[in-house]
């Protein structure tokens, strides 16, 4: 594992990990595994496992702020062509299967999760919630000092249709709370807008997103309206979650708990 002269790490779960100026990150992404019955069922959950957008860019946010940064998930390296991923170090794990990826928790300081993905309501519940507890755990059992999770904000009637997706989520923020009262960080926005890569396309979803961000951010109160008000909740820039994650992550005055999506603009606009 490189180092920064700085001698510190940082880990994303993709999962990924990285290297601050006081301690070592990790991120991680979604995971691709995992039925209801508890047995892998890969291909299903490959199938089914369609995220809104690609996971925040934190290894890129990461990079910009001189951090060293690895990346662990299923996979293994990334497709992304872009020079930046050249700097990550790429690592082959599976969240359900702890034995494989332990060991790079070593020296680990924080984590970024960005697993999550969709399927039935038992295979939402074991990607959003069984796999990032297993993380959270033994992260805490590392001795890893900060652990930020990427959740999602409530939806009102949609947090039924999708009930596996949020009580998952759910779960994996208690966990996080109970093992991290005071280094764990959980964000919950809604829909991420970005640049959504599908094969050899571009889909530039900030065309929708940026302009409705700019009006609903400013439309707060209509978020209380019986049933249809969570569905107003701005959305949010894809850079805009990897800049906070990251500060989160690093940062040991920022305060623990859990982060709506109009907090994570706020500190989105702080240097």
């Amino acid at each position: 594992m490189s180092r920064l002269i700085h001698h510190s790490k940082f880990m994303i779960y993709r999962f990924s990990i990285a290297t601050s100026r006081n301690g070592r990150f990790l991120s991680t992404g979604p995971d691709k595994s995992g039925g209801p019955d508890g047995s892998a069922k890969t291909d299903k959950v490959e199938e089914a496992e369609t995220v809104e957008v690609p996971p925040p860019p934190t290894e890129k946010e990461a990079l910009n702020r001189g951090l060293t940064v690895a990346s662990l998930s299923r996979s293994g390296r990334s497709s992304i062509q872009e020079s930046w991923a050249n700097s990550v170090i790429w690592h082959q794990g599976n969240l359900f299967s702890t034995d494989s990826w332990k060991d790079v928790l070593k020296g680990v300081t924080s984590i970024i999760s960005c697993v999550g993905g969709f399927g039935s309501n038992s295979e939402m519940y074991k990607i959003n919630g069984t796999a990032n507890i297993n993380a959270i755990r033994a992260a805490s059992e590392e001795g890893v000092k900060r652990f930020v999770y990427i959740s999602a904000a409530d939806f009102g009637v949609v947090n039924y249709l999708l009930k596996g997706y949020y009580e998952g989520k759910r779960a994996a923020e208690t966990e996080l709370l109970t093992r991290y009262p005071y280094g764990g960080v959980i964000l919950r926005p809604g829909f991420i807008h970005g640049t959504r890569h599908v094969g050899s396309m571009k889909l530039p979803l900030s065309v929708i997103g940026s302009p409705l961000e700019m009006v609903l951010q400013h439309a707060k109160p209509l978020t209380q309206v019986p049933l249809v008000g969570p569905l107003l909740t701005p959305p949010v820039s894809v850079n805009a979650v990897a800049k906070v994650a990251v500060r989160a992550a690093t940062d040991p005055v920022f305060p623990p708990g859990i982060v709506d999506v109009y907090g994570i603009l706020r500190y989105s606009q702080q240097r």
